[in-house]
């Protein structure tokens, strides 16, 4: 049983050093958007394909929406629900700048709350734990 909670910490650790590299890589897009010719860049989704902590409805969740009775109004989870992606769009200006500015504040916005979300899971797993072994949280 001592096991079940390393997994998370691990997945949770990874996370955070993701958000952290994202941060960055957003952060220089937001500081070049007046330089001719930058392109905005992005980290690809982490190596196992989806998000350490998906949305419940989410693609790459486990947990997905049931209706259990037809009268039941139908979950829609797509680019117009709050748990859905949106299609990216870039707007090139004649200096050859793609960076929307307003775009990457978004994405900064996400990436800290993600960040916060995974650092709040992290410290109460290691509480969970320390109060396992008989310390004290």
């Amino acid at each position: 049983m001592a096991g079940i909670g390393l997994p998370l910490m691990s997945q949770l650790k990874d996370r955070m050093h993701w958000l952290q590299s994202r941060q960055k890589v957003l952060a220089e897009n937001v500081a070049n958007a007046d330089s001719p010719g930058y392109k905005p860049r992005d980290l690809r989704p982490q190596p196992d394909g989806r998000s350490a902590l998906p949305l419940a409805g989410s693609a790459g969740s486990s947990v997905q929406t049931q209706r259990t009775d037809g009268a039941h109004i139908r979950a829609a989870i797509g680019p117009g629900s709050p748990t859905g992606r949106q299609s990216v769009k870039f707007e090139t200006v004649p200096t050859g700048n793609a960076v929307t500015l307003e775009a990457e504040m978004m994405k900064l916005a996400e990436t800290q709350m993600d960040y916060q979300t995974a650092a709040s899971l992290y410290t109460k797993s290691l509480s969970l734990l320390k109060i396992a072994i008989g310390k004290r949280a």
